[in-house]
């Protein structure tokens, strides 16, 4: 009696029994790189905020270098202009969040009584006594809770002194990704194997213009949304209309979350501020932009840039909010406008005896724009 070779085996068998060891080792391999990044997130995360800005401010590096500035210059110009865009924008806010506190306060208290009456003489027919007994068991739970709660102040205090740190990376690595965005690609390219360095390097090329062109057409997306949530509220005569349409022009890099925060807190706003009727009418102007932004930004503008299904947008950003959290989910959607535009091009194969083959195998000169990646 003969020993069973492979051969004996069923073909189906033999193909499942090799796939699976080699989508085995791929999984092992993408969970350390994913618990390598995770260790390493206070440097990762940085980083990837400083490509995401490269590929916004690239365009006027490119611009000011046709003007005739040296590189350098139009760097420095493009930087520190767009510092000092953000530190004008936050000041405004803290000083209409400073002059509008007290007014809104005053609101808030008015907003208050209204709601006591309506429990009192509403449908529950809550006393005032009862009223009083539940806020004295929230007071107790504080008091209760106090130690927890001094731990979350300070946990807060070392997230802020976190978030400084990164931003400073961030501008940081944003200079060199600016001035020799290049010679870093060039370099890294190199790296690889001669035989993979022209797929990889059109990929990465091919992805970059998927990044740049994400960012560029989200800037404009959040930008509508800002305008309309915030122009509403100032006709609505809504407190804090300027940090709010700020707040719904940051929120609306997060796909889908971000909009439903921003959007509850312009309500709520409403609400507090203005009563019942002003509230259902932000809430009418807030459904309404979002609406525009979902069935006719997105769909013809998004989807132009960022080749990807509505339904691929949100498993992505649920998966990233639910692996890194708040950071994940705002780089779910353009991780995977890269990696579709990387798969993509290398399964075409269109990079063989193509121009990359010559060009992929030394470092770019780190005088051309990392605007480019098109470019020969």
């Amino acid at each position: 009696m003969r020993a069973v070779g492979v051969t004996d085996l069923p073909f189906a068998l033999r193909i499942s029994a090799a796939w699976s060891w080699r989508l085995a080792i791929i999984l092992a391999v993408a969970w350390a790189i994913a618990w390598a990044l995770a260790q390493l997130s206070f440097i990762v995360i940085p980083v990837l905020v400083a490509a995401l800005l490269a590929g916004l401010l690239s365009p006027l590096v490119t611009w000011l270098r046709r003007v005739g500035l040296p590189r350098g210059l139009a760097v420095a110009i493009t930087e520190l202009g767009f510092i000092a865009v953000v530190a004008g924008l936050l000041t405004l806010v803290g000083r209409q969040i400073s002059s509008g506190f007290s007014q809104l306060w005053g609101e808030a208290l008015a907003g208050l009584a209204e709601v006591q009456k309506w429990f009192s003489e509403g449908p529950l027919q809550i006393t005032s006594s009862q009223l009083d007994t539940y806020v004295k068991d929230a007071q107790q739970i504080l008091t209760t809770n106090q130690g927890t709660l001094v731990n979350g102040v300070l946990s807060v205090g070392s997230s802020a002194g976190h978030f400084i740190t990164g931003a400073l990376i961030a501008l940081f690595v944003l200079v060199f990704f600016l001035l020799e965005g290049q010679r870093i690609w060039g370099f890294l390219v190199g790296m690889l194997p001669r035989q993979a360095r022209p797929a990889a390097d059109g990929a990465g090329r091919r992805g970059w213009t998927s990044l740049v062109s994400y960012v560029r057409v989200q800037v404009f997306v959040a930008a509508v949304d800002a305008l309309g949530i915030g122009v509403g509220a100032a006709i609505l005569g809504v407190p804090l209309a300027l940090p709010l349409g700020i707040l719904v022009f940051v929120s609306s890099f997060i796909p889908v979350v971000g909009a439903l925060v921003s959007g509850a807190v312009a309500v709520l706003l409403a609400l507090v501020a203005n009563g019942l009727t002003n509230a259902v009418v932000m809430l009418i102007i807030v459904v309404a932009v979002q609406q525009l932004e979902s069935h006719v930004l997105q769909p013809l503008v998004m989807g132009r840039a960022v080749a990807l299904h509505p339904v691929a947008v949100i498993l992505a950003v649920a998966a990233g909010s639910y692996i890194a959290g708040i950071a994940g989910a705002l780089f779910a959607v353009p991780t995977l406008a890269v990696t579709n535009s990387a798969v993509r091009y290398i399964a075409s194969r269109s990079w063989e005896n193509s121009w990359e083959t010559e060009g992929a195998t030394a470092p770019a000169d780190a005088g051309r724009t990392p605007v480019s990646p098109e470019a020969p």
